[in-house]
């Protein structure tokens, strides 16, 4: 599951930086918010990657304590 969040924030960050050259484009055609959009699913992303791997050390750490 990790690794799966990993890469769909790399993904939205990757999709940000390869529009960023191109922001003028975006902002004569009112279409700024492709940018930013790309931005905040990659800082989502982040909280993602962040609660995943909390989440999976807890289940571990509670299938730990119950095979014991």
């Amino acid at each position: 599951m990790v690794a799966t969040i990993t890469g769909g924030t790399i993904l939205w960050f990757v999709l940000f930086l390869a529009q960023l050259p191109f922001y003028g484009w975006f902002a004569d055609h009112g279409h700024t918010w492709w940018l930013w959009t790309c931005l905040a699913g990659g800082g989502l992303g982040c909280l993602g990657i962040w609660y995943v791997r909390k989440r999976d050390a807890a289940i571990k750490r509670a299938a730990a304590t119950t095979e014991r």
